[in-house]
């Protein structure tokens, strides 16, 4: 197998190992601490600690607030080796390049001096890049384990009680379900351009074909959109998400939501500026 062959073959096997682990709901289906709450208690107590992460200036607090969702994980089905693979080490690659200019560009006393380039990195600039990076780990570690602990719809009509506008509900469910749709449809174009493409093409093919592919794709989106739309609207859908399963509140989900605001409203105040 050419090394071009072998990159397409693998592009195809991660998208749709991307879309199966993505869509399935084995992890929400299964009996975990936060699975057995309401959809309202979990989108409520999620968000307020979301907030309080955000509002907190103390990077003893944000650790706190991160070892509670790394905690959360394992007691709701949701291991560590997937929150290290899915939040974890992606939050940390893409934030560090953010945070990196933090350490040199923020005012401060210096840590250290290089004066073969004349910067410093300094004190307060550690503590900005160390902040960013905790605020964005803590904040991607609870909004997954939101996400992977309730199946998609009733995370959409736990927004409707919220009074979230219909328009975004709507514009979440069809953006999820099209991520899927158009990564597997962009394997079957993959698969089919593969299996008619005899020998190596050269470079200026390779570009033409893959702005071929990707126009093509463009239109089936489009096309498609309309069709999926008549459908939906053809079987009663009107950008209310139902479920079969009425949302009740019982005695746990009082002391659930009770916790939830506690702990958020404490962490807020302990990392206060």
């Amino acid at each position: 197998m050419t090394r071009g062959a072998w990159f397409t073959a693998s592009a195809v096997r991660v998208s749709r190992a991307m879309g199966d682990a993505l869509v399935s709901e084995k992890v929400a289906r299964q009996r975990g601490l936060l699975q057995s709450f309401d959809p309202r208690v979990r989108l409520a107590g999620v968000v307020s600690l979301v907030i309080a992460a955000i509002v907190i200036h103390s990077i003893a607090v944000l650790v706190m607030l991160l070892a509670l969702a790394a905690v959360l994980g394992p007691l709701s089905r949701v291991s560590l080796v997937t929150l290290a693979k899915r939040v974890w080490l992606v939050v940390l690659v893409f934030t560090s390049v953010i945070a990196l200019p933090a350490l040199f560009l923020t005012p401060g006393v210096p840590l250290s001096e290089y004066s073969s380039w004349g910067s410093k990195i300094t004190h307060q600039g550690l503590t900005s890049a160390t902040l960013l990076l905790l605020r964005v780990e803590t904040t991607a570690t609870l909004t997954t384990l939101l996400v992977l602990t309730m199946p998609w719809m009733h995370l959409l009509k736990a927004l409707r009680a919220f009074r979230v506008p219909q328009e975004v509900v709507m514009m979440l469910a069809m953006t999820h379900r099209y991520v899927f749709l158009l990564a597997e449809t962009a394997g079957q174009m993959f698969e089919s351009r593969q299996s008619r493409t005899v020998g190596v093409l050269r470079r200026g093919d390779r570009r033409r074909v893959t702005a071929q592919t990707a126009g093509v794709l463009l239109s089936k989106s489009v096309e498609l959109s309309s069709e999926v739309y008549l459908a939906m609207q053809s079987r009663g859908f009107r950008g209310e998400a139902k479920v079969l399963n009425e949302f009740r509140f019982r005695g746990s989900d009082y002391l659930a939501l009770s916790a939830f605001l506690v702990a958020a409203l404490l962490a807020a105040w302990m990392g206060r500026a």
